[in-house]
């Protein structure tokens, strides 16, 4: 049952299709709290389609899980529960292998030109948009966790070699890599890492710069190593396929510039916020410690296994994936060359 729904003055009109003088309006079912870098770039969301469709569409977001938790988001917009919703790659390793790409401990620690490559991929490779089709999903636009680093109490992460013997706090390949080069891996929510540290429980936590000033875990860090590694990008805006073809061309291209440009939304939110959230560790009197490229080479090497398993696995579920690999390097290498000859969109001049 599809949830969009029309309004012609106060009176509530079924279906899909929108009619003359009526307001469309999707629902989007959202597993995190309204806070956070992501919910502001949902919010952009949401206001640009209204503003720029003159009161033709409006995205009705639904916060906190109330339509669906975030391990069941990818059924609840497949089955039209909400018309979209956020899906995140890492609770879908074999449903969203396409789309686990992002997640890659590859050398891609740029949120914004990671969500930029990701962007065009999902939007562009073949073999993305059979699989989604077939899913009756349709992708609309990309967030990330921005760069993957590591905070530590009582220990410093200078070199690779540093982890080993250490209780870690790590998720995904990036966890594996560390627990291949020695580490103890704890499982533990990144909410939990504050009394872990705390505690002793753990030594270091994985996690982004952003999350740790917002949840205060530099009150119980003492370093924190920028890797300059890679990123958790796959976070996404997906569309139920049916909502999607219900609408009229004109609002589908809509929903899709909005989805595009919010990479650029995202990107500015979340490098200004990481930025904000460097100066406040180092105020606090944390040790920001950047790792040497040859040390940081050391982790993309380690990493290999996983991502020439993650190729394994996309071919089991037919995809082609040595090719896709190749195709997704070089979009990160094609916006790294953008950003590196252009700027960042938000700083550059505008005529």
């Amino acid at each position: 049952m599809l949830k969009i729904k029309q309004f012609l003055g106060a009176a509530v009109l079924a279906g899909c299709a929108a009619t003359a003088g009526a307001e469309t309006v999707l629902i989007h079912g959202e597993a995190g709290p309204n806070r956070g870098a992501r919910a502001a770039a949902l919010s952009w969301y949401a206001e640009q389609v209204a503003a720029r469709s003159e009161g033709d569409m409006r995205i009705d977001v639904q916060w906190g899980g109330a339509l669906f938790k975030a391990n069941a988001a990818l059924a609840g917009v497949k089955d039209g529960i909400a018309d979209l919703g956020t899906v995140i790659a890492v609770y879908y390793p074999q449903e969203l292998v396409g789309y686990g790409i992002a997640d890659l401990p590859l050398n891609n620690p740029d949120a914004w030109v990671g969500m930029r490559a990701t962007d065009e991929f999902m939007r562009t490779n073949a073999a993305i948009q059979a699989d989604l089709d077939a899913k009756n999903l349709v992708y609309i636009g990309t967030w990330t966790t921005s760069q993957v680093n590591i905070g530590c109490k009582d220990a410093a992460i200078r070199t690779a070699e540093d982890v080993e013997n250490l209780k870690v706090r790590g998720v995904g390949a990036y966890g594996k890599v560390f627990g291949e080069m020695g580490a103890n891996m704890v499982r533990m929510s990144i909410y939990d890492a504050y009394q872990g540290l705390d505690t002793g429980l753990i030594d270091c936590s994985q996690g982004y710069s952003y999350a740790v000033a917002a949840l205060k875990q530099y009150e119980v860090m003492d370093s924190y190593t920028m890797l300059n590694w890679g990123q958790v990008g796959g976070v996404g805006m997906f569309m139920n396929k049916d909502s999607y073809q219900s609408l009229s061309a004109d609002q589908q291209a809509l929903l899709m510039d909005v989805g595009s440009d919010m990479a650029d939304e995202f990107g500015r939110i979340i490098t200004a916020a990481n930025e904000k959230a460097i100066t406040q560790m180092k105020d606090n009197g944390v040790e920001v410690i950047e790792l040497a490229q040859e040390e940081r080479a050391a982790l993309v090497e380690k990493g290999q296994q996983f991502v020439a398993a993650w190729s394994e696995n996309a071919a089991k579920a037919g995809m082609p994936g040595e090719e896709m690999l190749a195709e997704y390097q070089a979009l990160i290498a094609k916006w790294t060359e953008t950003r590196d000859s252009e700027g960042y969109p938000w700083d550059r001049q505008t005529n």
